[in-house]
């Protein structure tokens, strides 16, 4: 069973930067997509960004130009740099990752790490 652990969460204040982490451990297959979502108090979980494994990238529109997903490979980790952060950023953040065995596709997530931005 995959595990995801994140952690860089916190408290900001508007215009300010966090990078999130994640490492997945216990994989026995190879994780293909990781990324990240968030859910605000009220809201359904949205998608932020993803990267597969080959490094193509895919932001939700309000991120761009101000959050950037990377991973490294080697160490089953994804980040999320998170630049120019706005009061509706403020969510609790997910990382997520899938593998695909066969043809079933597993999904993992991780607990999530709160981020708050404040004005």
């Amino acid at each position: 069973q995959v595990q995801l652990v994140e952690s860089g969460g916190g408290l900001v204040q508007t215009g300010g930067s966090l990078r999130l982490s994640c490492v997945a451990s216990g994989a026995r297959f190879s994780i293909n997509t990781m990324g990240w979502y968030r859910q605000a108090p009220g809201k359904q979980r949205e998608l932020v960004a993803t990267i597969t494994r080959g490094g193509s990238t895919d932001y939700a529109d309000s991120v761009k130009g101000r959050f950037t997903i990377s991973r490294d490979n080697a160490k089953n980790t994804v980040y999320l740099q998170m630049n120019s952060l706005e009061p509706e950023d403020t969510a609790v953040y997910y990382c997520y990752a899938d593998s695909t065995v066969v043809t079933m596709l597993l999904k993992y997530w991780g607990q999530g790490t709160q981020v708050t931005v404040s004005s």
